[in-house]
């Protein structure tokens, strides 16, 4: 696979004592193991990169597991080629990602149970934002201060406070200019 990798110029292999380095890792194993799970999930925590996973077997419900360990392209060993795992290489540090289509319809099926069963009957979305908190970043986004949001929501001044110092911490954002883009990217307000 590194030589695969190697003979296109604009792709650069760094090895395991430089992986901090890399914009993406690319991990094989055999099949998905408890093994094969735990270095990826010490990859996900340690260097934090999107994860090209080459496997030769991979199970529909392990693909949430490999999903939570940041893999976002999944190739069967048989099918990698010369230009196919460079082209999963660069997709993934463009921000891409690149499923089986039939894996891809299982995460989709888990993502729809998972908000389903778990986040609606709590009252959160797919951003884990309450609605109340919602309401409070649209009117952030909308320019109001901190009074003015309390007026129009009929919350204290103090409710407000601790509704955005709620969120900025759960997401662990910087302020409140980061709060309301990050709702903007979840597409909440």
């Amino acid at each position: 696979m590194v030589n695969c990798l190697e003979s296109h110029a604009d792709v650069s292999v760094v090895g395991n004592q430089r992986r901090d380095e890399a914009d993406v890792v690319v991990a094989a194993f055999e099949r998905l193991s408890a093994d094969a799970v735990a270095a990826l999930r010490d990859v996900a925590t340690g260097v934090g990169k999107p994860v090209v996973l080459v496997v030769n077997q991979i199970k529909e419900d392990e693909l949430p597991i490999a999903v939570e360990c940041r893999v976002v392209a999944v190739l069967p060993r048989a099918a990698v080629t010369d230009e196919r795992l460079p082209d999963s290489v660069r997709a993934a540090a463009a921000g891409g990602a690149n499923l089986p289509s039939n894996l891809l319809g299982r995460l989709v099926e888990h993502t729809e149970r998972l908000y389903r069963e778990v986040l609606a009957p709590g009252g959160l979305t797919g951003a884990s934002l309450s609605p109340r908190e919602i309401d409070v970043l649209r009117l952030m986004a909308d320019g109001l201060d901190t009074n003015e949001i309390a007026a129009e929501l009929s919350y204290s001044e103090r409710t407000v406070k601790n509704i955005i110092y709620a969120i900025t911490d759960r997401l662990r954002l910087r302020n409140r200019p980061h709060a309301v883009a990050y709702a903007m990217r979840a597409g909440v307000i």
